[in-house]
């Protein structure tokens, strides 16, 4: 085989090779053997008829572009790979021609790997937020482990805001039933807003045994249309009133709630949790902003290739999620209003800045010099064995080591981007008149 040429413009590959006419014949024997089974040709019986019998009838080109499939592989491997180029994205056969000593002659387009030239990226500048925790954030998550714990009870007195009703209800729109209207038994915490305006609010005062009336109006905005905007009555039966009981806030909470045995333990150690989170949502948005400049500042047109890759991958990662909770994607891009294609579009633009990072922060990493060695491939496999429960060994036969080493590269540039990054403080925002 011979490269003819060889020309790259922005991202794209084009190259011109000479295929000699034994390497093309032994591509179109492969072809015949495993189409002529599948080829009618009277006289012989399926898979019969020889080689040349079937050039007579169909033509001498009817095995050529089978033939280009079988030795593909091959001379891209040798016209491209071999050669140094980094492609990515599937490549295409754009022109053929057989000449007339058999000999073939291919034009095979490919998108590259892009070329980058980086910009800043030690000592770059982002906002950070100091981390304050306050006295009501503490009393609010100690509130909520109260709640946790609380107690329904059934008092006999009419229902107050906070209180939960069990209820039967029927709706009625021009005296006719409507669909989904309708319960028996049903607990409404009263203040949850879960139902419609005006529904919640109308049974407060009601006790266990009354029966009521309610008008209400659905809103304009409601996502069943014969119902938007309709004036209808919900017929309405109390069976039972009940009381949620917060327990006090003092050392038996505590105890009943966490492994401290004093309220004053119990609070100082929900602050430190509290202020551990924000420390880590802190130290994320600071990142978030340094990747986000480092990504801007560096000159790279990205493959089309590549993003479309990134956004099949977003998609199956996120298929799997929806099908482990009984939906599929096609359905949920339905209820968002939309079908498959216009979700495809609509996470497109994050999948570029994901792939436009991930270039980047190998660029850096190149350009750094930044390796990771045995040990660091070794202590990667073990946490993945960990995390997902699997042999290592098996772990290897299905995630290649180039692929795990290329993700701790990436790792160790962007935290020798946070690492040299110049923390500001935040520019306060003025307040609303």
């Amino acid at each position: 085989m011979n490269v003819k040429s060889a020309n790259r413009e922005n991202n794209k590959l084009t190259v011109s090779v000479e295929i000699e006419k034994e390497a093309f014949e032994a591509g179109i024997s492969k072809a015949y053997l495993k189409n002529r089974k599948y080829i009618a040709v009277p006289g012989f019986r399926k898979g019969k008829a020889p080689r040349k019998i079937i050039e007579n009838l169909y033509g001498a080109e009817v095995f050529y572009n089978d033939a280009v499939e079988e030795i593909f592989p091959d001379v891209f491997q040798e016209a491209v790979v071999d050669q140094g180029w980094k492609a990515v994205g599937q490549p295409s056969v754009t022109d053929m021609n057989v000449r007339e000593d058999k000999s073939l002659e291919l034009t095979i387009e490919v998108e590259l790997y892009p070329e980058i030239e980086l910009g800043q990226y030690k000592g770059v500048e982002a906002p950070k937020a100091s981390v304050v925790v306050t006295d009501e954030e503490v009393e609010a998550e100690l509130d909520r482990k109260a709640n946790e714990v609380a107690r329904i009870v059934t008092v006999d007195r009419p229902a107050q805001d906070g209180d939960t009703v069990v209820i039967d209800f029927k709706g009625l729109k021009d005296g006719t039933a409507f669909d989904g209207g309708s319960a028996e038994g049903f607990e409404l915490r009263l203040g949850s807003h879960t139902f419609i305006p005006g529904f919640e609010d109308q049974l407060i005062g009601a006790a266990a045994g009354d029966e009521k009336n309610l008008d209400i109006t659905f809103p304009e905005e409601y996502h069943a249309k014969e119902l938007a905007g309709a004036a209808v009555v919900f017929q309405v039966k109390v069976h039972e009133v009940k009381e949620t009981q917060i327990p006090a806030k003092d050392d038996e909470l505590a105890k009943d709630v966490s492994e401290f045995d004093t309220l004053d333990e119990l609070r100082a150690d929900l602050r430190k949790q509290i202020e551990t989170r924000k420390e880590e949502e802190v130290s994320r948005a600071f990142e978030s902003v340094l990747m986000e400049k480092v990504a801007e500042a560096a000159k790279v047109e990205i493959p089309a290739s590549m993003i479309e890759e990134e956004v099949n991958t977003e998609l199956q990662n996120f298929d799997y999620q929806l099908r482990s909770q009984g939906m599929s994607l096609e359905k949920y891009s339905k209820m968002l209003g939309g079908d498959l294609s216009g979700f495809r579009n609509s996470i497109r633009p994050s999948a570029e800045k994901q792939v436009r990072l991930r270039v980047v922060l190998n660029a850096i990493a190149e350009a750094e010099g930044l390796e990771a060695g045995e040990e660091d491939l070794n202590a990667e496999y073990q946490k993945l064995s960990e995390q997902y429960g699997m042999d290592v060994e098996k772990l290897k036969t299905i995630i290649p080591a180039e692929e795990i080493t290329t993700d701790l590269k990436v790792r160790k540039a962007h935290d020798l981007i946070v690492e040299q990054a110049v923390a500001t403080a935040p520019v306060e925002k003025p307040a609303e008149a």
